[in-house]
């Protein structure tokens, strides 16, 4: 049974909420764990489509620090809740 990129995408936002705080993530370390995790149900393209799901929902962000990584959405000090 194949994984659809959406379960895929929630896949990946458990690995990035699970590191958050301890290990910044490239979205190739992303990919090729979902790839390890699912095998040949998942490639590299679904991986892609998969990230650009977290970030056009705004679930993930890519920040910059020496090189790109997906990291959760920071929550400033003075934002309201």
């Amino acid at each position: 049974m194949a994984v659809s990129v959406e379960e895929l995408a929630d896949a990946m936002y458990a690995l990035v909420a699970e590191y958050a705080g301890k290990k910044k993530l490239k979205a190739s370390d992303i990919v090729k764990e979902m790839i390890t995790k699912y095998g040949d149900e998942v490639d590299k393209d679904m991986g892609k489509e998969a990230i650009r799901a977290l970030m056009d929902s705004e679930r993930c962000v890519y920040t910059y620090f020496g090189g790109t990584y997906i990291e959760l959405p920071h929550k400033e000090g003075a934002a309201p809740e």
